[in-house]
């Protein structure tokens, strides 16, 4: 489909949802195929997600959407849809994210953290939906984008094949062993580019919830990593270690248990977003996210220290040695690209 034909398509869709000559601007991309677009008329606005259906699923997302909203959170309300066009309208919940507030006003740190803490350990006790589970075989899928993108990139390809099996064997022991809990919703992407401030609401309504169509059911440890664990921003340790105690404390977990699953999980987050980001490099031509990838380190080095991975930490000192993490020159592509931490 040409650019006009799907623009057509968009100007159909607001018609028969009651946008028709409404104006469109666009918002700044990310990492997916999907884009928003802030329609306005009439002093009115809502937003419009524009998923290619051939590239991206959006039921999902109207699935958790609707589970969301009725379970008294704040994601964005259905405004309209046409699913097999790949079409959404929703709620604008405006432009007050964490992160611009927290480059505008970074004294509202401990407000934001804390509240949006407050959302994980409330959902911990919720009763969740129909949705895949966050099981060992898609941990371990997701696992292996470091073997398949990054290490070539460091190693070449050759060596990295041959490392494969023994880093994916360690992985397979570190979960196998792990005390990772079952049955909460995870978000799967809950940090601050994902969450809005609506201080006009109550309570953990006050957040509001982006991008969270690839959720499924697991440990709760997942979403407080991705929080305290950004990518794309430092979270001090004693912001973090205030949260992370906040947490334990309200949603009445094990210390212990906890923290081993927090370092597991933290470990294959960030393990994987170091995949992604090579892969978007070396893929598709997005190196902007290899900015990133001295601060991913840094969250590895803390999380492998833990005892809990210990093979793993001894297999990355011999492999990829500290001196080299942070460092890629990207391969197999027309662009040349070395970033050191």
């Amino acid at each position: 489909m040409t650019h006009a034909d799907r623009l057509e398509q968009i100007r159909e869709f607001l018609s028969r949802s009651g946008y028709k000559d409404a104006e469109l601007h666009p918002l700044p991309g990310d990492a997916s195929f999907r884009r928003y677009i802030r329609i306005r008329k009439d002093g009115q606005t809502a937003m419009l997600m524009d998923a290619p259906p051939e590239k991206e699923k959006i039921r999902p997302y109207v699935a958790i959407a609707d589970y969301l909203c009725r379970a008294g959170y704040s994601a964005p309300l259905l405004l309209a849809q046409d699913v097999p066009g790949g079409l959404l309208l929703l709620e604008d919940l405006g432009d007050d994210s964490f992160t611009s507030l927290l480059k505008a006003r970074g004294g509202m740190e401990q407000e934001l953290y804390a509240a949006a803490i407050d959302v994980l350990a409330q959902w911990r006790g919720e009763k969740t939906m129909s949705l895949p589970a966050y099981s060992e075989a898609l941990l371990m899928q997701e696992t292996s984008l470091f073997a398949d993108w990054y290490l070539p990139q460091i190693l070449g390809r050759q060596e990295a094949a041959a490392l494969r099996p023994e880093y994916m064997a360690l992985w397979q022991s570190i979960l196998a062993q792990a005390p990772l809990a079952s049955g909460t919703w995870v978000h799967r992407d809950y940090h601050a580019d994902n969450l809005m401030w609506l201080p006009d609401r109550a309570g953990v309504k006050r957040v509001g919830l982006l991008d969270f169509q690839d959720g499924v059911t697991g440990d709760a440890a997942y979403d407080v990593v991705s929080l305290l664990e950004d990518a794309r921003r430092d979270v001090s340790a004693p912001l973090a270690d205030a949260m992370l105690e906040r947490y334990i404390a309200a949603a009445g977990v094990d210390k212990e248990q906890f923290m081993t699953a927090y370092a597991v999980l933290g470990t294959q987050r960030n393990s994987k977003i170091v995949g992604i980001f090579s892969r978007l490099a070396a893929r598709d031509g997005k190196f902007a996210y290899l900015q990133y990838l001295p601060r991913v380190w840094r969250h590895l080095g803390r999380d492998l220290a833990h005892p809990a991975l210990a093979d793993l930490k001894a297999w990355m000192d011999t492999h990829v040695p500290v001196g080299q993490r942070g460092v890629i020159a990207i391969r197999h592509t027309s662009q040349e690209l070395a970033l050191t931490a």
